[in-house]
């Protein structure tokens, strides 16, 4: 393989780790609801199911999928670039 000097050091689409994780911790925090926030959190670093949240609040599961649902596109809009 030889190596194209052009692009010495580009990365293509890809950001390095800490940027990547500055910027979807920047997009939680900033762009989120806190209900959306709540449900992406628990969901994905909780680790808890969409039953066991929507117990927890108090509300229909289709309302917590919708709230997940809602942050995720979120998040796919905020980090497109």
């Amino acid at each position: 393989a030889t190596k194209n000097i052009d692009y010495e050091g580009y990365l293509g689409p890809y950001l390095p780790k800490e940027i990547q994780k500055k910027r979807i911790n920047y997009v939680v925090q900033e762009e989120l609801t806190p209900v959306q926030r709540e449900a992406l959190v628990g969901f994905y670093l909780q680790g808890k199911t969409i039953t066991q949240m929507a117990a927890e609040r108090g509300v229909n599961k289709s309302t917590i999928s919708r709230n997940l649902s809602r942050a995720k596109a979120r998040l796919r809009r905020c980090l497109r670039y």
